[in-house]
């Protein structure tokens, strides 16, 4: 069965063989959150491995490498993925249909099209590499390395649904991100799942590969099941943390005749008593106010979501004002808001930043973090002035969009263990979320994914903001405005959560951080050195056949 269908495949040719490859990609992007059905793997990467096969012609003793098809395989392959695992980003532009609506089929494709020439990449590097035998998988494996590492990093990057993360399905296969990163697993993922494909015509080496690569994958998954048993969750002494989540509507967060109601569906929700294991409002004995001013009963610390607000906070001195009279004298706020500069010399408009606060009694400003990390077209417009021309604007509707702030800072705050904050998607891009020098003990994530409803986006951005976890060993909080808030451990386990379009809150402990992680101390290191010793066997297998 297995021979039949390889011959087919690699036989294909045309618009079939597109066909095909598509398919293959959009099969494959079911290993990605949220439903982590990692096994279509083992069907989808050797199909493309069997596509490879057929793109030129391999009786030329290697001499001859024909990348241009094999570029046009591993495009169709990124297409059907990208297309498949990305096709719910255009559900932001439903939220002012009349508006951008008419976009919504132009910007899927569009982004579909423009991703998948990094899978094109992919192929086309491999091919290079390309032998008869197992080593061609290892060939497939850095051509991804490379292809994943670029997409997360040119054109301000997009490291999203990687290849890799259709490895990291469930705990136990996350904690080899502690070892290799992100695009680390995305060699191990290509090589584990591509496996299958050198049973075909690849004779005894490739029986022994793929039995190598077989055993290589339970004891990596069999030490992750070891590491998580032999860890449990531990909670920073004194500390208790809400997350509210206000569930506000889209089309109606920016409106600034909503203002008074906002402000009140988050004091309202912040204010819901502390509930015991039992369901009922734990004791006034057993709370943490001891009598004083204000606060939050039994609640250290309050986290609301991304931009909360509509409006400029520190404009707004009412609003100030309630969140003072909200918090007291021992309740911090860390929330995200806009935040505007007065124009510096020379320029006439102010600048705008999306930010993190922590509020402190009578609302004071204790630290302010901006995100460093803009999303192209949505947070600000790249050639603004030509574009809006042609009708188009970035979904925010802010003019001149936002600045971008000074990078990835760990920040200081009295009654808290030192943290990074991270802004929305800055959490995906793997070893780019925390500060190498001062290194934080946890990490802060707000976001509002509420552009993208009830789709796969917010639970492939919980994915990821798990991954960060474990490869760094800090556990996250994570408040986002219509879900999926979450606590989540060192080791990527969430230990509290609410769900996507819940309204309402979900109180923690803060969990302890780990020991720095390998990928914390060496970063790529480890997955790079892989990557060599993969290369170095393609190049040998090649000029061995060749010889």
């Amino acid at each position: 069965m297995l021979e039949r269908v390889a011959h087919a495949v690699t036989l294909s040719w045309g618009w079939r063989r597109a066909g095909i490859v598509a398919l293959a990609g959009a099969l494959g992007a079911l290993s990605l959150a949220p439903f982590h059905v990692f096994p279509v793997l083992w069907i989808s990467l050797p199909v493309l491995v069997w596509a490879l096969d057929g793109a030129a012609d391999l009786k030329d003793g290697g001499r001859l490498v024909r990348v241009g098809p094999a570029f046009l395989i591993g495009w169709a392959f990124g297409f059907g993925w990208f297309l498949a695992g990305l096709w719910w980003i255009g559900a932001a532009f439903l939220v002012d249909v009349e508006e951008f609506g008419w976009l919504m089929p132009i910007a899927v494709a569009s982004l579909s099209i423009g991703l998948g020439l990094f899978h094109g990449l992919a192929a086309a590097l491999a091919r290079l590499l390309w032998s008869e035998g197992p080593a061609r998988i290892a060939a497939l494996a850095i051509g991804f390395y490379v292809a994943d590492w670029l997409r997360g990093h040119v054109l301000t990057g997009f490291p999203w649904n990687l290849i890799g993360y259709g490895f990291a399905a469930n705990e136990p296969m996350m904690q080899i991100d502690s070892v290799l990163g992100g695009y680390g697993l995305t060699l191990l993922a290509v090589v584990v799942f591509a496996a299958p494909a050198a049973l075909v015509g690849g004779g005894r080496d490739g029986r022994r590969f793929t039995a190598a690569v077989a055993v290589a994958t339970v004891a990596i998954v069999g030490w992750g099941a070891w590491r998580l048993h032999v860890t449990p969750t531990e909670y920073v002494p004194d500390l208790r943390f809400r997350i509210v989540q206000p569930s506000i509507d889209q089309w109606a967060k920016w409106r600034p005749e909503f203002k008074t109601e906002t402000v009140a569906r988050y004091v309202e929700l912040s204010s819901r008593p502390v509930l015991d294991a039992a369901g009922k409002p734990l004791p006034a004995g057993l709370r943490t106010d001891g009598g004083v001013r204000g606060g939050v009963p039994g609640i250290t610390h309050l986290v609301w979501p991304e931009s909360a607000f509509p409006f400029v906070l520190t404009n707004e001195p009412w609003a100030l004002a309630t969140i003072a009279q909200l918090l007291g004298d021992h309740t911090t706020l860390l929330t995200g808001a806009v935040r505007a500069e007065a124009p510096a010399a020379g320029e006439v408009r102010h600048r705008f930043y999306n930010s993190i606060y922590a509020l402190g009694r009578d609302a004071e400003i204790l630290a302010a973090y901006d995100k460093a990390h803009l999303v192209p077209f949505g947070e600000y417009l790249p050639f603004q002035d030509t574009l809006e021309s042609l009708g188009l604007r970035q979904l925010t509707k802010l003019r001149g969009g936002y600045s971008a702030g000074p990078g990835i800072r760990t920040v200081e705050v009295p009654g808290l263990p030192p943290f990074g904050p991270l802004v929305c998607y800055e959490v995906v891009f793997p070893g780019e979320v925390v500060d190498r020098a001062h290194p934080p003990q946890w990490l802060l994530n707000v976001t509002n994914d509420a552009w993208y409803g009830m789709t796969p986006g917010p639970w492939q951005h919980l994915h990821q903001a798990r991954l960060r976890a474990v490869e760094e060993g800090l556990p996250i909080v994570r408040a986002a405005n219509d879900g999926v808030s979450a606590f989540v451990d060192p080791l990527g386990r969430v230990v509290a959560e609410l769900t996507l379009g819940a309204v309402g809150v979900v109180d923690s402990g803060l969990p302890r951080p780990l020991a720095a992680t390998v990928f914390a101390r060496w970063g790529s290191t480890p997955s790079l050195t892989l990557a060599c010793l993969a290369f170095l066997w393609a190049v040998w297998r090649r000029v061995h056949l060749a010889g």
